[in-house]
């Protein structure tokens, strides 16, 4: 038995919502934890009268809660889209934006690999999670262009 027919036909095309709904949320909670790490950034290198009141936004703190939110929610997100696309189409279609997502899924666990070396202070991590954090909130901006016009066209054979 074919583990597609599992699912009901009735709601097959509506698993094509979930996909875009859950990266939109991930894609501002993205830009979120971008802030919340740079008011870290800000919180470490401040003198220290400024220091006092940067310390209690507790930021570095929410960044990595929000950062680690993030990576689980883009694992599950890229996990789920390549589904519903499966279920859908009985076939995954190897693009672009497939594998830039697949791209954004490794990077985001390399770049939260290294949480351990940037507690005990190494730079060359921090700089490292900050440019591959970089990288992966620009895929993740040309991402959102190229769903939507995939989105549109499920649209049309909605």
């Amino acid at each position: 038995m074919n583990t597609v027919n599992l699912i009901s036909d009735d709601i097959k095309p509506y698993l094509n919502f979930f996909h875009p709904l859950i990266m939109w949320v991930l894609f501002g909670l993205t830009i979120y934890a971008l802030y919340l790490g740079v008011q870290a950034r800000r919180t470490r290198t401040a003198d220290a009268e400024a220091r006092k009141d940067l310390i209690k936004g507790k930021f570095a703190n929410r960044h990595f809660q929000i950062g680690s939110l993030v990576m689980a929610l883009m694992v599950l997100g890229t996990i789920g889209g390549m589904a519903a696309t499966y279920i859908n189409n009985n076939k995954l279609f190897v693009g672009p934006h497939l594998l830039a997502g697949l791209g954004m899924t490794g990077l985001i666990a390399v770049s939260a690999s290294l949480s351990p070396f940037m507690q005990k202070g190494q730079d060359w991590a921090r700089y490292t999670h900050i440019g591959l954090n970089t990288v992966i909130v620009g895929l993740f901006g040309w991402q959102a262009i190229s769903g939507v016009e995939i989105f549109q066209r499920i649209l049309q054979n909605f």
